[in-house]
């Protein structure tokens, strides 16, 4: 019995001094053959070891390799899709007997991983035979969670990362992880797994902190406690939730985010706007995401001063990312993010308003997503402008954006508007359409253009259609139709009855009358007119301003475009008005007032010959007098007057006649009381005539004619 256990002594002494001292006899090509091809059959990719390659069984399984590349996929060039300077593992021998992986130590030394994608495919879908966005989901799918997944105990001892490197690039990204120090530590795979470390994000240092409850339970679709803080200058997020049961990677909790969003644009290499906006961005509630879409309810977010809350959903599985919006936002100030006048119009020479840019508007990324907002915001402000109650509905779907501000109040009055841009075509097509009901004319126009020269209850309506790549050629573009109207309200700046009082002395001294100045104004009782725009130039006909003592007519011409008018008002006393010195009754006398130049330099003149004309008309009205006079005061030329009267002279006329005939008896038949008459009936024509020429020279305007004379009997004795 002694002499048999001597003999299976003898035999393990020998097979375990085989185990330490056969690795050291053999050559590495051998190990490095079988692990470059055992490597690349799993990962469908060539898999090199250019360096030592060491193996040794006692007294743990340990294994080594240096200057490892794994192959890229088809497409995406020669360079290794990772690379590494050393691998090491080493595991316990003995608990492998019994199904157990007691990881002692699994090092990488400077690993290069470089990810990339076109927008359809990626370079890290492997197995599935091409570099394919399908085949890549394929595999994930296969390889979900599924009851005895890991149907081992594993303990993870020295794991970790050494000076990693990762590369993601894409059409619209590009991003770089260096200097990445990262640590696994984990008891057993039913007991918590952490990673921790840190790493630069784009020239940003960042923490990470990232613990499971169990990797058994992820792996195998039991419910999962997770946590993550990431941290750096530019970016924190904390998450507390878990990994929810079920066949899917998803998660569930809370999280809370804050961006530095100038350091995240110069993270993504992009640029930031001028000016004090977009600067940070925070926001927390319960986030729900698996590989599809992402739900943020019950979210509390803000952007620099801009609070809101609501409920945010994102879909990124398909061709084009989704992002649905349903907030609440008590104060949103849109001033800090509406491009400076200088910069989107240039600032002319001397200051005042410049063209328009030709700078194209970046709109490219309304191409990229489509996305639907539904907002309340209760105060809205945009530069000078503020609504409140505003109810705003928007879409936007394949480079089509619709947006609908359903209600608003405005300057104690109400309206609403409809926008939409169309980017599915070459150039961008716009539409603009409005109504404003009773609002204060002053504080709107001032907020709008810094016009405070009128005053008055008001009311708006206009439909625009544009379309252009940059202002300039939107304002060139424009076309579109409207109409105004004011009530009980005031021109300010200017006091109408006064010029016309004092337009005599004007001619004279060719100067402006007086009766303009800040604390002038007119008085009105409605204001209203009509507009049409085409090709940037709007164009009104119809302006009627009317009050007790004045009427106001107006037209001309305002060029958006070109930022310049030309317009006429043309003010006319209806009652009567004593000139300067109280020489000359000024009812009916117009005086054109002509409005001209750009937007920046205006200037206000007299049409002093039409003025003229209108006073040589009053005076010639004064003289004439009767209806002709009349109606030369109201504006008429003398021709249209003098046609006018005689017009009316003739149809008494015949009426009269018309009356007389038909009251004159017929021919033999006496009237009640009388001898029949022997003269024969007047002739109408006739009678026509002789009144006509009577009231011409100023003579009799009887109903009836002069009688006719008869011959009288020769006195006595002649």
């Amino acid at each position: 019995m002694r002499r048999l256990f001597l003999i299976v002594f003898a035999l393990l002494a020998l097979l375990l001094a085989a185990a330490v001292i056969a690795p050291t006899f053999l050559p590495s090509e051998t190990y490095r053959g079988r692990i470059e091809t055992a490597l690349s059959e799993r990962l469908d990719r060539q898999v090199q070891i250019t360096g030592d390659v060491q193996v040794r069984l006692l007294p743990s399984l340990a294994v080594s390799a240096a200057d490892v590349r794994i192959a890229n996929a088809p497409g995406y060039g020669d360079e290794p899709f990772a690379e590494m300077a050393a691998l090491r593992l080493r595991l316990a021998l003995i608990p492998l007997l019994s199904r157990q992986v007691i990881v002692e130590e699994f090092v990488l030394v400077d690993p290069v991983i470089r990810m990339a994608s076109d927008g359809r495919t990626n370079n890290w879908s492997f197995g599935s035979g091409e570099a394919g966005a399908s085949g890549g989901q394929a595999q994930g799918r296969a390889q979900g969670r599924r009851p005895g997944a890991l149907p081992f105990d594993a303990e993870l001892g020295d794991v970790r990362i050494e000076n990693g490197r990762i590369v993601y690039r894409a059409p619209d990204a590009d991003w770089r992880i260096n200097e990445a120090d990262l640590a696994a530590v984990m008891s057993g795979l039913d007991d918590p797994a952490r990673i921790s470390g840190r790493f630069i994000l784009n020239e940003e240092a960042v923490r990470l902190d990232l613990e499971a409850g169990s990797l058994r339970a992820l792996f195998e679709g039991a419910e999962t406690p997770l946590t993550l803080n990431l941290g750096g200058e530019a970016l924190t997020l904390d998450f507390d939730g878990l990994v929810p049961a079920g066949a899917d990677y998803a998660i569930a909790g809370r999280a809370e985010l804050d961006m530095d969003l100038r350091r995240m644009a110069r993270l993504a290499g992009a640029a930031s706007p001028e000016g004090d906006a977009f600067r940070r961005f925070s926001g927390s509630g319960q986030l729900t995401a698996n590989a599809a879409r992402a739900a943020f309810t019950g979210a509390q977010v803000r952007l620099d001063d801009i609070a809101a809350s609501g409920r945010v959903d994102a879909v990124y599985s398909g061709a084009r990312p989704q992002i649905n919006a349903e907030l609440a936002v008590p104060e949103l100030d849109l001033t800090p993010y509406i491009p400076a006048e200088d910069g989107a119009r240039g600032a002319a020479a001397g200051g005042g308003l410049g063209p328009w840019s030709e700078a194209p508007l970046e709109l490219g990324a309304l191409r990229g997503l489509d996305a639907s907002l539904n907002a309340e915001v209760g105060r809205l402000i945009a530069r000078d402008i503020e609504l409140t109650d505003a109810v705003l509905e928007a879409r936007l779907n394949n480079g089509l954006l619709t947006a609908d501000i359903e209600r608003f109040r405005l300057y104690d009055g109400d309206g609403f508007a409809q926008a939409r841009i169309d980017l599915r075509g070459g150039v961008p097509q716009m539409r603009l359409a409005g109504r404003l009901d009773a609002l204060q004319a002053q504080p709107f126009l001032a907020a709008l253009a810094e016009f405070n020269r009128l005053q008055g209850v008001s009311g708006l309506e206009f439909e625009f259609t544009a379309s252009g790549a940059s202002p300039a050629a939107i304002m060139s573009s424009l076309n579109g139709t409207g109409c105004f109207g004011v009530e009980n309200g005031a021109l300010v700046g200017v006091n109408l009855a006064q010029v016309i009082r004092t337009v005599e002395q004007a001619i004279e001294t060719r100067a402006l009358p007086s009766g303009f100045g800040d604390r002038q104004t007119t008085d009105f009782t409605s204001l209203a007119g009509s507009f049409t725009v085409q090709n940037g130039r709007a164009r009104n006909i119809d302006l009627a301003m009317l009050s007790p003592l004045l009427r106001v007519a107006g037209e001309g011409e305002i060029n958006l475009a070109e930022q310049t008018i030309a317009y006429r008002l043309t003010p006319r006393a209806v009652q009567s008005l004593t000139g300067q010195g109280g020489q000359t009754d000024l009812a009916g006398i117009a005086v054109p007032i002509r409005i001209s130049g750009s937007f920046s330099d205006l200037s206000i003149g007299l049409d002093y010959e039409a003025i003229i004309q209108s006073l040589l008309r009053a005076q010639a009205a004064d003289a004439i007098g009767g209806d002709v006079g009349r109606a030369l005061s109201d504006g008429e030329t003398l021709e249209d007057a003098a046609r006018d009267a005689v017009g009316a002279l003739v149809r008494d006329a015949i009426n009269r006649n018309v009356r007389e005939d038909a009251e004159q008896p017929a021919d033999g038949e006496p009237t009640q009381g009388e001898t029949p008459a022997a003269e024969p009936r007047r002739d109408p024509g006739r009678a026509l005539f002789e009144g006509l020429l009577n009231q011409a020279l100023g003579g009799q305007d009887e109903e009836d004619p002069p009688a006719q004379d008869t011959p009288s009997e020769d006195p006595p004795g002649r």
